[in-house]
């Protein structure tokens, strides 16, 4: 099997406008779509999606339907990768990280630990959030933020929901932190699989369970919660849309972390959070993205 990615060329206007047709339809499949600008000096953008497994024609006919309203000309071009997991292979050469408290590392560094870091030890497999990128690092920064400035202390904001868990880093740190319980949770089956792995690795196992869930009509969530602390680092159209879904099982007086939210796109999530009768408390900065605190 070789992972890969279906792609077609344009313009900036064009690629932003792709970007949405694409996230629109295929967000909700697991299936990520980018843009990125691959020569300044002609103005030329790349839109991708890309895609687990080997090519499917049948992918490719539904992005191009889906294009073919403003794009009727667009040449859908296929790359494929091969079977080499890039996202384990690049923890070789990532340097520890340090967001707040929290270190986290891959085995080739557990020398860099020092005696009163919150270590988490990964292995990424498939999944994303290895602490590398600046919406898990502002998560990292603000979980520990929130649940320090509770007034019962760590443990008042049980349970835990970590909701798109991937490598389950988040759901970890929030454990470590205090007696908290914490259900992570994910669409994707392989991802559960990866957190799991990583909870156990971190002896966290006691405290959080790791299960897929599709939406929040999934059992676990009303079984679990309210929550006193939900933790949500996915995508920004996703987390408007999850707006009711996340007060409703969120406690009262409970808090929201959001991330995985582009700086320019800050004020359309807080909108759907205010809509929900939800104030913003606090943002962190990190490279172009944020992470938000609501209650």
């Amino acid at each position: 099997m070789s992972d890969h990615r279906y792609y077609f060329r344009t313009d900036e206007a064009g690629a932003n406008r792709g970007l949405d047709l694409l996230d629109r339809i295929f967000e909700d499949e697991g299936l990520p779509v980018s843009t990125m600008e691959i020569d300044e000096e002609r103005r030329i953008w790349e839109v991708s999606i890309y895609a687990p497994g080997d090519p499917d024609e049948t992918l490719r006919q539904r992005i191009a339907d889906c294009l073919a309203g403003d794009f009727p000309k667009a040449m859908i071009e296929l790359e494929t990768f091969g079977d080499t997991d890039w996202i384990a292979k690049s923890l070789e050469g990532l340097k520890p990280v340090r967001a707040g408290r929290f270190m986290v590392y891959g085995a080739h560094d557990r020398d860099a630990v020092r005696p009163h870091d919150l270590a988490i030890e990964l292995e990424a497999g498939q999944a994303f959030g290895t602490g590398h990128h600046g919406t898990t690092a502002g998560c990292l920064e603000m979980i520990e933020i929130v649940m320090r400035a509770h007034p019962e202390g760590f443990g008042g904001v049980d349970p835990v929901l970590d909701l798109g868990t991937g490598s389950g880093v988040l759901a970890i740190a929030a454990s470590m932190l205090g007696p908290v319980r914490v259900l992570a949770t994910d669409i994707d089956p392989v991802a559960t699989r990866v957190a799991r792995y990583n909870v156990r690795h971190n002896r966290a196992s006691r405290q959080v369970d790791c299960v897929t869930a599709p939406g929040f009509h999934s059992t676990h969530f009303g079984e679990c919660g309210p929550f006193g602390l939900i933790i949500a680092n996915i995508l920004a159209r996703p987390l408007m849309r999850m707006a009711p879904d996340i007060r409703r099982h969120l406690a009262p007086g409970g808090s929201v972390i959001l991330s995985g939210i582009l700086a320019s796109q800050r004020w359309q999530v807080l909108a759907a959070y205010n809509g929900q009768g939800m104030r913003h408390v606090k943002t962190l900065w990190r490279n172009g993205w944020v992470t938000m605190h609501l209650k």
